[in-house]
């Protein structure tokens, strides 16, 4: 079975004002103390930012506790020193973000100016094991069209500088600001996504094969696939559903790849279309279907995504599982929607934040 891992961008607030702290460097140092720390936690790009990384699991009710453990040893260590972690993809009050002192963030912040300032956005990046790149750049041409599924059912970043950015996932936009981000192209070989890579890095655009930002790619650390589409999940649950969609989603496409089924040949064009509406709708109105790329409610498109998805995560024995939390999220709403909600009910982005921070230790 194949192994998934979770990595997750949580936000560091002032517990009383809910504002974004930049205190990464005081968190690290304490987590760093902590044997458990050590190999789990680490430093972003803004101060404000802490990634935490789950180990490889096949189980995901072990990678749920995995990633419930590690929002929980973030909040002590965040707790340490004052401040508290909120699992959001963006802030809700308005910041001023702090840029990390390394040396690639300082070439960074030269580089591309206020794309680099204005990006505390928080992910969650999903790695799924592959055989090899060849099996991997098989999954990455496949899997294309059902990444806007997924973007919007994590979608957990409405809010922009104190305002609501009449999207369910700004964050995602705000990435799209890299020359490297998005979707891509079909590669149809490893070779030729080898070559595309360092195409790239022969331009000088970007700083080395880290920055290249595909909506999924070949992880340069790990043999496996990284899903990048989506925001930092309120709740450790959905998290854990992402976690199996994608998955089942490597499954579905290597099987198809073995088999010699062609991949869809939607052009990036119509893919940044696609990613765009999972963006401004959400779970609240209408998707691209990814067959069609035609608007449909947005739940016929995510019971698309269970069934094409059904027979892997069937054999995985996520099948239970993924049908109860897609479920949740199409009735209760995803990150996006909990927070307007949050805010309708009562009236302060501060309040707002400080329920977000109980609900990101909540299993």
């Amino acid at each position: 079975m194949r192994t998934v891992g979770v990595e997750e961008e949580l936000l560091l607030v002032d517990p009383a004002s809910g504002e974004p702290r930049a205190l990464s460097a005081a968190v690290l140092a304490r987590a760093f103390l902590d044997d458990s720390g050590q190999e789990v936690f680490e430093k972003e790009l803004h101060e404000e930012m802490l990634e935490f990384a789950t180990h490889p699991q096949t189980d995901m009710e072990r990678l749920h506790a995995e990633i419930v453990r590690c929002r929980e040893e973030a909040a002590r260590h965040a707790g340490g020193i004052g401040c508290a972690v909120a699992a959001l993809a963006t802030s809700p009050l308005p910041v001023t973000p702090s840029i990390g002192v390394n040396r690639r963030y300082e070439w960074m912040a030269e580089q591309y100016g206020v794309v680099v300032q204005e990006q505390l956005v928080l992910g969650c990046h999903v790695h799924v094991s592959v055989d090899s790149d060849e099996e991997g750049v098989a999954v990455i041409d496949r899997v294309r069209p059902w990444l806007p599924v997924l973007a919007a059912l994590s979608a957990n970043s409405p809010f922009w500088q104190g305002r609501d950015s009449s999207y369910s996932s700004y964050r995602s936009r705000v990435w799209q600001r890299w020359p490297s981000a998005g979707p891509t192209e079909l590669f149809g070989s490893a070779e030729r996504y080898h070559r595309r890579v360092a195409d790239m890095l022969a331009t000088g655009t970007i700083l080395d094969d880290g920055m290249v930002y595909f909506d999924v790619r070949l992880s340069q650390r790990y043999p496996t696939v990284e899903f990048r589409v989506a925001d930092v999940c309120l709740d450790a649950s959905t998290a854990a559903v992402l976690a199996a969609l994608a998955r089942a989603l490597v499954d579905t496409a290597a099987r198809e790849w073995r088999r010699g089924a062609e991949p869809a040949g939607h052009s990036v064009s119509l893919l940044r279309l696609a990613s765009w509406r999972a963006a401004r709708s959400g779970l609240t109105e209408e998707l691209l279907h990814p067959a069609t790329m035609r608007r449909m409610p947005a739940e016929t498109v995510v019971r698309a995504l269970l069934t094409h998805a059904e027979e892997a995560l069937a054999a995985a024995g996520d099948l239970e599982r993924v049908r109860e939390g897609v479920d949740a999220l199409l009735r209760h709403g995803n990150g996006a929607r909990v927070q307007r909600e949050l805010l309708e009910r009562t009236g302060s982005l501060r309040e707002v934040v400080a329920a977000c921070v109980r609900r990101t230790q909540a299993a």
